[in-house]
């Protein structure tokens, strides 16, 4: 008989409830420890704050995939690399107090921060940018593989964002 492990995210180093059968993983992919992802989260966060663009696409893998909860589907560096052109001249955002959980396997992770923004050009379809200044929560989930991230999911309130930007 087969023996099955779940986990979600590593709490003092061990599985919370739920999760995901890491024994059909595929063995052909390399895992990383869970320490190894969170130091690979944490290089792409600081180059984020760099606004390090070169940093970010070097920290992902092949086939990587970029979901927002307010926006598209991007596939590829290419598309993320042109997403972070736009950002760069809509937005200037920094992170503050990002923790990083991960899977004990490495394969998966999250992180929950502080967003401190300047909007300083008007994005297509949003309100009228004016250099308002904007705080979010943020949470954001990833895919791991062999040494590099494979998914990124990013997940922040608009309805926020657009209150603190229009003022009411």
């Amino acid at each position: 008989m087969k023996e099955k492990s779940l986990c979600i995210f590593v709490e003092n180093d061990g599985c919370a409830i739920g999760g995901r059968d890491v024994s059909q993983l595929d063995r052909g992919t390399q895992t990383m420890t869970a320490a190894a992802t969170r130091k690979l989260i944490t290089r792409y966060y600081d180059a984020f704050n760099k606004q390090d663009t070169a940093t970010m696409l070097d920290c992902l893998g092949a086939g990587f995939v970029h979901d927002v909860s307010q926006g598209e589907r991007r596939r590829g560096k290419k598309k993320f690399a042109e997403f972070l052109d736009h950002m760069h001249r809509c937005y200037h955002e920094q992170l503050s107090d990002v923790v990083v959980m991960t899977s004990t396997d490495g394969a998966r992770a999250a992180a929950e921060f502080n967003l401190k923004g300047k909007y300083l050009a008007t994005d297509e379809g949003l309100p009228p940018a004016k250099g308002q200044t904007y705080k979010l929560r943020v949470g954001a989930f990833f895919e791991v593989a062999d040494g590099k991230i494979t998914r990124v999911s990013t997940h922040y309130s608009l309805p926020e964002w657009t209150r603190q930007v229009v003022g009411k």
